[in-house]
């Protein structure tokens, strides 16, 4: 052989070895594609059910937990160890449940006391506090969150006006919004989350028309705009912070019913996408989705369509990935998952799946 040919034959083995070790390389550092998991409470059936949500959008069931009440609303710990469920049967507790980060499936952590039946649930950014809205007692509560995922007795109870029903903390959690459905109120707290306490700010809450029910409240992304829902004239408001000076004001009002609806008006949940693109809002008068466009700059919404989903869709969500749109009918006892446009907002239906009895909360986690 030739030196020339030694030569090339050489430069072709070098090359072919680090075309190799190149693409060993790459799988190595290849993040592995993320786990998805969806809970789904079930009031009538008293379980949460846990299905792994794949790729393309399908549910595969993991697990059915039993709980020790009616399992209605959910809340998921911000570092996605626990998962907390109200228990709204007497007497009235919060189920703590931890999350395996490898099978998405729960262990029971206990039981603690709640002050009252408690309609909504949420943690605070650092997941040391659990929020508390009550319905029928007319009340919000505090209580610390430990390391090990129990939950002490309430250290702080707020008395409200009628039937308050939402309570969420800004991104910043600087901030706390409330809503009283009977006193057609949100209520507006500053957080010190060092010492767990709520203080009313000033002003200490927004009006909002009479009879017209706010019901649920959530944060854009960036906690510069907040939505809100309600249950009676299933109108939609948008919340804008004025960072000059720390006050939110009301900007725009629209509503989740299909144009044309005559029928009575019944809100149910609203959320918005991970990149605060697009906000849904579910309305269990018309059984529809209503899906927004949201503005960028303003948080102004633009309506793109309702859509047809389960009877009586009173919970839904949004997996972290904003891919999926993960519907429950009450009535229907199932679940509808819809592919979201990531250019449009619009949505596709591509699976209907059973669920439990009166699946009315979902909560979504995903783990890279």
């Amino acid at each position: 052989m030739s030196m020339s040919a030694q030569v090339r034959l050489r430069f072709l083995r070098n090359a072919g070895l680090a075309i190799m070790i190149g693409a060993l390389g790459a799988c190595a550092t290849t993040p592995r594609p993320s786990a998805t998991y969806v809970y789904v409470a079930n009031a009538d059936s008293r379980e949460v059910r846990v299905s792994r949500l794949d790729p393309a959008g399908g549910l595969t069931p993991l697990q059915q937990l039993p709980v020790e009440g009616s399992a209605m609303p959910m809340a998921v710990s911000p570092d996605k160890r626990f998962l907390f469920v109200s228990l709204r049967t007497a007497p009235f507790r919060v189920a703590s449940l931890a999350i395996d980060p490898a099978t998405g499936q729960l262990r029971p952590v206990g039981n603690y006391p709640l002050p009252d039946n408690m309609a909504n649930i949420s943690t605070d950014r650092t997941g040391r506090l659990l929020f508390a809205a009550s319905y029928g007692g007319n009340k919000l509560s505090v209580s610390r969150i430990a390391a090990d995922g129990s939950v002490a007795a309430a250290h702080q109870v707020i008395e409200t006006k009628p039937m308050a029903h939402s309570v969420q903390a800004s991104p910043d959690n600087r901030t706390v919004l409330a809503t009283s459905l009977g006193g057609d109120e949100v209520m507006l707290f500053s957080l010190d989350a060092s010492a767990g306490v709520l203080t009313p700010r000033t002003p200490s809450s927004i009006a909002l028309p009479p009879k017209s029910g706010p019901r649920h409240v959530v944060f854009g992304p960036d906690g510069r705009f907040a939505y809100l829902l309600n249950e009676l004239d299933s109108g939609i408001h948008v919340l804008a912070l004025d960072r000059q000076t720390s006050e939110w004001r009301l900007v725009q009002s629209d509503s989740a019913l299909p144009p044309g609806f005559t029928g009575k008006p019944w809100g149910a949940d609203i959320h918005v996408t991970p990149d605060g693109k697009f906000l849904y809002a579910s309305e269990r008068g018309s059984d529809t989705l209503a899906a927004f466009r949201i503005d960028a700059q303003s948080g102004r919404i633009a309506r793109i369509a309702n859509y047809p989903t389960e009877t009586q869709p009173r919970g839904f969500n949004i997996d972290p990935g904003g891919r999926y749109v993960l519907v429950a009918g009450q009535k229907t006892d199932s679940i509808t998952v819809y592919e979201i446009d990531p250019a449009q907002g619009s949505l596709r239906s591509i699976g209907r799946h059973a669920s439990g009895k009166n699946p009315n909360w979902i909560e979504i986690v995903a783990f890279p």
